[in-house]
């Protein structure tokens, strides 16, 4: 069997499809190759209907052609063909994938790039990969192309961005290349042409030299010392409890996470450093000027909504994976209840006051999240004179945690 790739790098090879018994492809790749007058031909819509047709005729031993767009190997048709009937029976023949060639139009390097594919699986994740890196290729589908990526990238919390949408790669009198702003791409209609869009961060569209493609590497290190932020008066969340927080929250790419009360945004910082797009509602001008320094000095980007919760999380549009709540008065039973109503998966609270553990636990627990947590003591090394250490206690901080059972966020995951 030969999968051979086209679309965005040149002509069939008239070599391989002579002799074909069996041809498989989408429509325009049918219409578009000379094919031999006595192959079968069968149309790619459903897959196990011609995956089935292809087994029958490689039992037979005939000879088969899958037709495909720029790379088949890369989110392609060889994994379900490798699958179905094994790598060794595949003789594959890529061509130029649509990412390379979008990037190569507008001459870009994108080994610093992150792909991500909406197609069949929504944007949700797409969306989130979008606003916490700088470089994203998404490949599109029906429902989840241009014009839904770019309404969903129009919400002002996502930043600034640019969308490269190339469309018709390698066709010549087809092929379009154009650069729009998010709302542009949401008011138009682009039709079924389009092979990918690269969304693009424009004061970081060179980036840096790279060895290893793809996302950035995870940090070294997390959970930070406290001297690794700016911060008034101590009010931050300690080392130790933020890294207890880190391993509940579960930050990764792909994943959008809320700071409520953030302060000064250690923990959503070190969320955006692990790979998550990251929202911070902070009441305090001063402090939310504070997060976007921090954000700004380790690089990542950490969209600031200046707001006292829980009447802030309304303006709120997307629903995040994981909400990490710090501090907390008189409304924490309702900024929790909030967060829990929205979050698809884990909620964490900070808390300082022994009183107000029960109302945040059952705030938790009412909406239906099965609830955990630790009072967490720590004591530093403080060094004394003459070179002696004593241990520093820090002051007792509750942390819980609620997670959605598995089965009741089945139905929110996109």
């Amino acid at each position: 069997m030969t999968v051979v790739g086209t679309g965005t790098g040149g002509p069939y090879d008239t070599g391989v499809l002579a002799g074909a018994e069996l041809v498989v492809g989408a429509r325009r790749h049918l219409d578009a190759a000379p094919l031999p007058e006595t192959a079968r031909r069968v149309v790619l819509g459903p897959l196990a209907p011609a995956l089935d047709v292809v087994a029958e005729h490689v039992a037979a031993e005939r000879r088969v052609v899958v037709l495909a767009s720029g790379d088949p190997g890369f989110f392609g048709i060889v994994r379900a063909l490798a699958e179905r009937f094994g790598p060794e029976r595949l003789h594959v023949r890529p061509g130029v994938s649509s990412v390379a060639a979008a990037f190569a139009r507008i001459a870009l390097p994108w080994d610093d790039a992150v792909v991500v594919s909406a197609h069949g699986r929504g944007l949700r994740r797409a969306v989130s990969v979008c606003r916490a890196r700088p470089k994203v290729a998404v490949l599109t589908g029906p429902g989840a192309g241009p014009a839904e990526l770019g309404a969903a990238l129009a919400d002002p919390v996502c930043g600034e961005r640019i969308l490269v949408v190339a469309s018709a790669l390698g066709e010549p009198g087809r092929e379009r290349v154009e650069r729009v702003t998010p709302a542009e791409a949401a008011a138009r209609d682009w039709g079924g042409a389009v092979n990918v869009v690269l969304c693009l961060d424009p004061a970081r569209t060179l980036g840096g030299v790279r060895t290893v493609a793809g996302a950035a590497p995870p940090p070294a290190g997390w959970a930070l010392p406290e001297e690794a932020f700016a911060h008034r008066d101590s009010m931050i969340t300690k080392f130790e409890v933020r890294a207890l927080a880190l391993a509940r929250l579960g930050p990764r790419l792909g994943d959008l996470v809320w700071d409520v009360g953030a302060g000064s945004g250690s923990v959503a910082v070190e969320c955006a450093r692990l790979g998550a797009a990251v929202v911070a509602v902070e009441k305090d001008a001063d402090g939310a000027a504070r997060v976007r320094a921090n954000a700004a000095a380790h690089g990542v980007d950490v969209a600031v909504v200046p707001g006292r919760a829980p009447e802030a999380l309304a303006g709120l549009r997307d629903d995040p994976d994981a909400v990490f709540v710090g501090g907390g008065g008189r409304e924490l039973p309702a900024v929790v209840a909030a967060c829990a109503r929205r979050a698809r998966r884990t909620v964490v609270v900070a808390l300082a006051a022994l009183d107000r553990v029960p109302v945040a636990r059952a705030a938790l627990t009412e909406a239906g999240f099965v609830c955990d947590g630790v009072l967490l003591h720590s004591s530093r090394l403080a060094p004394l004179p003459g070179d002696v250490t004593r241990l520093a206690a820090a002051n007792p901080v509750f942390l819980l945690w609620g997670e959605r059972p598995a089965a009741s966020s089945e139905g929110v995951v996109q």
